[in-house]
């Protein structure tokens, strides 16, 4: 049966993390990734006629899983590594992390046991590779790229360099210029690709191929840049280790450096050593031509590399901190010589707190040589402000990365985000490229009328700012508004009924009709293409054709954000319905539908419990069989919830009401605050002669009542449950085709995202009730009258303080 990639990955996180033992994440990932790779080319590749990756006997996962539980587990591990290794030329590259290290990995038993765990992680069934997959499901990427993040996330401030998040990784590959038109003869080169995400992003955005090159001055980094270069299906490319400022690899016969298509980077921010081993003031490739940057920051030394490894028509982006937009002294001389000669073609501001070495804000600098004679501008984003906080980092969100890639290629100008600014004004800032210089984000300021302070009523200029709204709604603002004096208005409805009016207005109701008319339009083309889903079919084009609709479908509504309503499909395709439409297409609607038996001790949740089985419905949660084809019974057990709940009240009233100290009730409460059946019954024995009694005899005779009522009702609804549950889980093995599709695309998919439109028209209606009712209250009392209340009630405290025989003074 089917299980969701989203719980296989975080299973695999967890297990890995419990196991980690001595080390940080930082040591931790070259043991897991080492032991991805063998899997990969293990279920990949073995026994296989002239394969990519030589198998050898005695080298495979298999051989692994065979030590487990053996005393030299370890020692055995690493020999089976290095076979492999040996196999396949890769010495030096999968065999660095040693299996058998006890200060790492404990001694003895401890060792044994938590290699022989680590093991059958990997041997998970759900964890195959050599399956026949849908085209598009990159099982091996995605569990890559989980298990880097939170490595990376895990590794601390200092040790995560090796992994450019994932999203700024897209961002890059999509404005430096690689898409599908790109060749495969056309090439893309990384000078510090670390684990290689840059290198790996851009190439996901060439489906024809195109030839990779990387160089990593980090042994062990290169080592694993290369096993993800094979485990992303990209075994051509080339990676070496050495240092790329002193120790350049990629030349010509000439010696001179060799020249790329595409050049990206993701360099150590403010490199304080970048001169060891060189002088750039006699550098032989002449990188420093335009400059040489300070001894004690590097950041320039990068990016003129860069500029140097690009051909004549090469495009290029790098990742830097915002200081070298402005630095002076040669920083300043340099990109001066930079912008005069058109090589920057853009510069996009990124959020604070985004990359896993530094928290310090960065910029994406684009570089483009094909086009720089002719260059006038530089164009510019202020990306700042679009994140979401991601535990302690920022990450950018779906709409934050599309918007980006948007504004960015098509050069589109956005008040307060974007705009082509002109080299004249460039020089005239003397070629300060500080973004806040060009770009003013900051919203503008809420002013204050101090007239309306004084004698009350809203200022019109506050009420005609909200002009968006009214060409939507102008009899709206009738409906709000009246007019008070030239100038000034006052609230027409109670503070407390905005909300209703806005909803009630005809003009905004007409607008919600029109707004779920435009999703009507969109899901009337997306739910044949839902339909139409079988095994096989690639699920990354269908998502980017959804999500592209979805952005023609609200791209011209006013009040309405189209990237907002992008990031709700994103974000749902990401949480749900990716792995729904995995599941599909790997095991087609019926089977994917079909009810999953948990093992035993399953740490996950349990949708039923049939008989000694526990089973879990991944595809179609129970509420959605019980809503379309049980609603009587659910409706049955509701009513007998709300007779509990009833009852449950009444229970709480009579202990708030006799429970006191002198409280009829207060002889059967427990230390713990309860009172049972068992000890009101004996309460009643012991006052059962008691003539004094009858009324503590009638109170508990009706709390023993009340108390069978709820335990009667508790038992109906048990019972309830247990016949659904069986009419259910029946139903789930009797589900046709047609009717998995109308579950899951109608009541599922399309429920959940025509209420995310709906919350969108919440959102406009409550900001501006928010709005409205904020400067109602602004200037609800007046100057005046608060020095009148203030005056008034300093009379009534003096007056006070002199009965009382003290003086105000």
């Amino acid at each position: 049966m089917p299980i969701k990639k989203s719980e296989l990955y975080g299973s695999l996180w967890k297990s890995c993390d419990e196991l980690r033992g001595g080390m940080d994440a930082s040591q931790y990932k070259d043991y897991v990734l080492v032991l991805l790779f063998v899997k990969y080319v293990s279920d990949k590749y073995a026994g296989q006629r002239d394969p990519l990756i030589v198998v050898p006997k005695d080298g495979s996962f298999l051989d692994m899983v065979a030590q487990s539980g053996k005393a030299d587990i370890g020692d055995q591990m690493n020999k089976i590594i290095g076979r492999l290794a040996e196999a396949n030329h890769l010495k030096g590259v999968i065999d660095q992390a040693d299996f058998n290290d006890d200060t790492k990995l404990g001694k003895g038993k401890e060792m044994v046991d938590r290699l022989s765990r680590l093991v059958a992680i990997f041997n998970s069934p759900d964890l195959d590779f050599g399956k026949n997959r849908a085209e598009g499901d990159d099982l091996l990427g995605d569990a890559y790229e989980y298990l880097m993040r939170h490595f990376a996330t895990e590794s601390g401030k200092s040790k995560g360099q090796f992994y450019t998040p994932a999203e700024v990784s897209r961002v890059i590959a999509k404005v430096v210029g690689v898409n599908k038109d790109t060749t495969q003869d056309q090439t893309i080169y990384d000078p510090t690709c670390g684990s290689g995400s840059l290198l790996l992003k851009a190439a996901y955005e060439a489906p024809r191929g195109m030839s990779i090159y990387g160089q990593e001055k980090d042994n062990t980094t290169a080592g694993l840049a290369k096993m993800n270069m094979f485990l992303h299906d990209q075994p051509g490319a080339e990676i070496f280790a050495a240092n790329t400022l002193t120790s350049p690899h990629y030349k010509n016969k000439d010696g001179n450096l060799r020249t790329f298509d595409f050049v990206e980077a993701n360099p150590p921010f403010s490199d304080k050593a970048w001169t060891n081993g060189m002088n750039p003031e006699t550098d032989e490739f002449g990188r420093f031509e335009y400059g040489i940057p300070p001894t004690k920051n590097g950041d320039y030394a990068y990016l003129l590399h860069i500029l140097r490894s690009m051909n004549s028509t090469g495009k290029g982006a790098v990742i830097l901190p915002h200081g070298v937009l402005f630095r002076g002294n040669s920083e300043a001389d340099i990109r001066r010589n930079l912008v005069r000669r058109g090589f920057i073609k853009g510069i996009i501001g990124l959020p604070v707190n985004l990359f896993y070495g530094t928290s310090i804000p960065a910029c994406i600098i684009v570089l483009d040589k094909e086009h720089a004679t002719a260059r006038k501008g530089i164009f510019v984003i202020e990306a700042s402000k679009g994140f979401v906080k991601d535990g302690n980092k920022n990450r950018l969100r779906h709409q934050d990365i599309r918007k980006i890639v948007d504004v960015f290629n098509q050069q589109i100008e956005v008040e307060r985000y974007s705009r082509m600014v002109s080299l004249a004004e460039i020089e005239e800032n003397d070629f300060n490229l500080n973004i806040s210089r060009y770009i003013d984000s900051t919203e503008p300021e809420d002013l204050q009328d101090i007239e309306a302070h004084l004698k009350g009523g809203i200022p019109s200029l506050d009420v005609d700012a909200l002009g968006r709204y009214w060409q939507i709604c102008p009899t709206l603002k009738r409906a709000l508004f009246a007019e008070d004096r030239p100038g000034y208005s006052r609230l027409a409805v109670e503070p407390a009924h905005i909300n209703n009016v806005i909803c009630a207005n005809e003009e905004f109701a007409r607008f919600t009709s029109y707004v779920h008319e435009r999703f009507e339009q969109w899901r009337t083309k997306a739910a044949p293409r839902l339909m139409g889903l079988k095994q096989g079919d690639n699920l990354q084009s269908l998502i980017d054709i959804l999500a592209n609709e979805m952005l023609a479908a609200f791209s011209d509504i006013p009040l309405i954000n189209k990237y907002d309503m992008y990031q709700h499909l994103m974000s749902f395709w990401t949480d749900i319905m990716q792995d729904d439409a995995y599941m599909i297409v790997g095991d087609g609607w019926v089977r994917a539908s079909k009810l999953r038996q948990l093992e035993e001790k399953s740490k996950e949740a349990v949708d039923f419990v049939i008989g000694k089985n526990e089973y879990r419905a991944d595809l179609l949660p129970p509420r959605f069989i019980v809503a379309r084809y049980f609603p009587s019974e659910k409706k049955g057990i509701d009513t007998l919830e709300a007779e509990v709940a009833a009852v449950e009240q009444a229970i709480a009233e009579m202990k708030e009401e006799h429970g006191g100290e002198e409280g009829l009730l207060n002889e059967v409460i427990d230390q713990k605050g309860n009172i049972t059946k068992g000890t009101v019954n004996s309460r009643l024995k012991a006052i059962k002669d008691d003539r004094e009694a009858d009324d503590e005899r009638k109170t508990l005779k009706d709390y023993l009542d009340i108390i069978e009522r709820e335990a009667k009702a508790k038992r109906r609804i048990k019972e309830a449950r247990a016949k659904l549950d069986v009419k259910v889980a029946t139903k789930y093995y009797h589900l046709t085709e047609e009717e998995v599709k109308a579950l899951v695309i109608d009541d599922k998919w399309m429920a959940h995202l025509a209420e995310s439109a709906q919350s969108e028209l919440d959102r406009i209606s409550l900001t501006l009730s928010f709005r409205v009712k904020e400067l109602a209250q602004r200037y609800d009392i007046p100057l005046p009258q608060i020095m009148n209340e203030v005056a008034e009630l300093e009379v009534k405290v003096t007056s006070h303080l002199q009965r009382m025989g003290f003086s105000w003074i």
